[in-house]
Formats: structure tokens, C-alpha cells, sequence
């Protein structure tokens, strides 16, 4: 036809193509609540995660100071152009530590929460899949460990197990295994009466292939809720102990020891910045986790519903 294009002739007017998007990410519809959290945590999780990647690469090129190094720095001098966030009562530059805190908080969080995960997602679904007296067992321990308030639990471990980045994660992660354990162990419960697992069973599949391949893939969706927020308890567990002298070594920066000292500055009155900037940073990472946790939880369950 004349005048029509070439383009008309390629593709019908009523043809539309277009992309789709997953409905988390499209911005043309108005997020949720529940997104919005999850979002703004993700945010604030991610600048602190590089923080703790740039803090050293900060002090190399000499733009913040070396945070184990005090004997330049008078004491308690108040923030300013030199010391942004001041320096404390042994002369340590607080942004720097507070910057080094993210660094040596992000370790040991995730090596806990990590190690709970790996003992406590295979226990639970073993627990939960053959019952019986192992069953009984593994439920009498966990509910026994369970019940010891964590921050007690953590503080009585490090006492045992001396202080240091693995020693710290090895006594914060003992508190969150029956937290892992049961969760794993409820949903495995509910899913080995499947026909899909029967079926499995009935074809000859060992035990462990049935775990692997049909069961864990079926019980993991609450984890990475319970993940993110026994980071964020387990944030405040550690802060915890360094306020108690029981987290990390002296020479490794950790706002909770860093609270710690601050704590004989704030009785002198004036001296605030010792203590805010420690306290601001773990309570806004805290925050974040929190926030991502509990939207990434709302959003798994709308998923699995």
C-alpha cells in the first residue's frame, strides 16, 4: 500500500513488544511497604559492606589514619578538619576506628551466622527426616541451648574460648543453631510426606540423595530471612562483648570496645564524640539488617504463598 512504511509492514500495529520485568524491580507500579524496607536496608547494608572494603584502601593512599596509632594525636581533641570525628582518650583517630569497626563487625557476623547455618540446616533436616530417638535427641539439645538467653550464652563461650575474630564468631554462633534447626526441622517434617519424596523412597534413593536433591531445595526459603536477622542480633552480641572486654583483641578495632573506653570520657562531661560515632555506626547497621530481614521476610512469604 502506498504510504505505508516499512516499518508497518514489519510488525502488525497491534503487535506490542515490550520487556517484563520481575515485579520486585518494576518501578512503573508503586512499591510496597514491605519492598520499601527491604530496599532501603539493602541500601545501607551495601554502603557499610563498602566501607569495610574501602577502609583499607583509604588508609593506604594516606586519606584516613592508621586506626591502631595513637602517639601522634593528642587526647580527646574534638572533631574538626584534622580529626573528623575527633580522637579519644588514648589519642586513637575515632572516624578511622569507626571506619576499621565495619570491617572487623562484617567479618565476624557473617563467619557466625555462617558457621550456625552450616551446622544447623543439615542437622535439622536430618533430625526432621528420620525422627526416632535422633530426633528426640537433637530437639532435647537444641530446645536446651535455645532457652539460655544468647548475649549469657556468647559471653560464658568466650570466656572459654578466648578472645579473636574466629573465637568471637564460634561464640556468637552457638546461640543461632537451634534457631536454624528448627526451622529446618519444622519444614522438612511438613515436606517428607510429599508424593515427590515418597516416590524418591520408593524408586531407592539414599538418604542423602533425597536430602540434596528433593528436600533442600524445599526448606531452605526461610533462611536467608533468618540469616539477615541473626546478622543484626548478632551485631549487637558482639558490640556486647567488646563493651565487656571479651570480643576482639585490644589492638583490633570494635565499637563496642571503643564504647567501652568512651565510657569514663562521657562521666567528665563534654566529651560526646567518642561515644556517638561508634554508637551511631552499629546502630544504623543494625537498623539496615533489620530492615532488609524483615521485607525479605514479607516478600518469601507472599512468594510461597
Amino acid at each position: 500500500m502506498i504510504g505505508e512504511s516499512i516499518y508497518d509492514r514489519a510488525s502488525p500495529p497491534h503487535v506490542m513488544t515490550s520487556i517484563r520485568l520481575p515485579r520486585f524491580f518494576n518501578a512503573t507500579e508503586r512499591p510496597s511497604l514491605s519492598r520499601q524496607m527491604m530496599r532501603i536496608g539493602a541500601v545501607i547494608v551495601l554502603v557499610f559492606i563498602a566501607i569495610a572494603f574501602l577502609a583499607p584502601i583509604l588508609q593506604a593512599i594516606g586519606l584516613i589514619q592508621n586506626p591502631t596509632e595513637f602517639l601522634d594525636n593528642p587526647p580527646h581533641v574534638a572533631p574538626n578538619m584534622r580529626h573528623w570525628f575527633g580522637t579519644s582518650s588514648l589519642g586513637y583517630d575515632v572516624f578511622s576506628r569507626t571506619l576499621f569497626g565495619t570491617q572487623a563487625a562484617i567479618q565476624v557476623v557473617i563467619l557466625a551466622t555462617a558457621l550456625s547455618l552450616v551446622v544447623g540446616v543439615p542437622l535439622g533436616m536430618l533430625s526432621g527426616y528420620r525422627g526416632g530417638k535422633l530426633d528426640r535427641a537433637l530437639l532435647f539439645l537444641m530446645d536446651t541451648i535455645y532457652t539460655l538467653p544468647g548475649l549469657l550464652l556468647s559471653v560464658t563461650l568466650a570466656f572459654v574460648v578466648g578472645r579473636g575474630v574466629f573465637n568471637a564468631a564460634i561464640a556468637l554462633s552457638i546461640a543461632y543453631i537451634p534457631q536454624y534447626y528448627r526451622v529446618v526441622r519444622n519444614q522438612t517434617v511438613s515436606v517428607k510426606t510429599e508424593l515427590f519424596i515418597e516416590a524418591a523412597q520408593a524408586m531407592g534413593a539414599s538418604t542423602w540423595r533425597v536430602l540434596s536433591k528433593y528436600l533442600f531445595a524445599n526448606v531452605i526459603q526461610s533462611v536467608p530471612v533468618l540469616f539477615t536477622l541473626n546478622a543484626a542480633d548478632a551485631i549487637l552480641t558482639l558490640g556486647g562483648l567488646g563493651f565487656l572486654g571479651l570480643g576482639l583483641p585490644d589492638e583490633v578495632p570494635e565499637w563496642g570496645h571503643d564504647l567501652r573506653e568512651a565510657l569514663d570520657a562521657l562521666s567528665t562531661g563534654g566529651i560526646w564524640w567518642t561515644a556517638l560515632f561508634p554508637g551511631l555506626a552499629m546502630t544504623f547497621l543494625v537498623v539496615g539488617l533489620s530492615l532488609f530481614g524483615e521485607g525479605l521476610n514479607e516478600f518469601v512469604d507472599r512468594k510461597t504463598r
